[in-house]
């Protein structure tokens, strides 16, 4: 009989501890079969930091290696200075990435880089107790914004696909989101390529996940994805922003 569908070999066994409807768990599967579906498991090292994000090695069936909050890109370069042809990649979230390590991300795209990174925005610091991030929108409320974030007081979001692909060393820039099936099929079509500019060591790789955090949204499963469709999709619009002309 064929087999239509399995759990993949790169996610472990075990219940998941991410709350409900958060897409945390699609992110990380759709990397993982990425990477199993390539035969790269057992040569890939991920870099988790602080953040909801520190859990991904209880998931996932790759070496890991936590880092301090932001310092993922700085890790992962210092691996991939003694793994010279290891599969490297950091997984992180917005007021990680975006906020106390926007330095790393910066430095480590200008340098070129040869790993991937796959930053997980949901517009809001997780697990931390859902404070505003410098993803957060205008309006949005937070625990440290209750009135909803100001422009004239915090500025507006950082869209940081678009800062990033400004940089010549970011050779592959994509945003795409977790809201629906055909979007997840997209999104996995971007980790792709990310991997492949990676084995071909054109440059860095960056790829945007818009995500959920019901719990933190105040809103349930399904209305928190109908929230980042109505709401974090008109300012962070989907698609490649910058592409080498050999894997699109």
């Amino acid at each position: 009989m064929e087999t239509l569908f399995e759990y993949t070999r790169g996610m472990l066994p075990v219940e998941t501890s991410y709350c409900p409807g958060c897409t945390h768990g699609i992110a990380h599967r759709i990397i993982m079969e990425v990477l199993d579906e390539s035969g790269k498991l057992g040569s890939t090292i991920g870099v988790a930091p602080v953040g909801c994000s520190i859990l991904a090695h209880q998931f996932m069936n790759v070496d890991m290696c936590e880092a301090a909050h932001g310092r993922a890109p700085a890790v992962a370069t210092g691996i991939r200075r003694v793994h010279p042809d290891a599969t490297i990649f950091t997984y992180q979230g917005d007021g990680d990435l975006a906020s106390i390590g926007t330095a790393e991300i910066i430095h480590a795209a200008h340098r070129g880089e040869k790993f991937c990174t796959f930053f997980i925005n949901n517009a809001i610091y997780g697990m931390t107790g859902g404070q505003m991030a410098p993803t957060t929108l205008i309006g949005q409320k937070s625990t440290t914004t209750s009135g909803g974030r100001q422009e004239a007081v915090s500025g507006k979001p950082i869209r940081m696909s678009e800062m990033i692909s400004t940089i010549d060393g970011a050779v592959y820039v994509e945003r795409v989101s977790l809201d629906s099936p055909a979007n997840i099929r997209k999104a996995k079509k971007a980790v792709e390529r990310a991997f492949r500019v990676q084995e071909m060591k054109l440059g860095f790789a960056f790829v945007e996940l818009l995500s959920t955090c019901p719990t933190n949204w105040g809103l349930n499963p399904v209305d928190s994805l109908k929230w980042l469709k109505d709401n974090m999709i008109p300012y962070y619009p989907l698609g490649m922003i910058k592409c080498p002309e050999e894997v699109k």
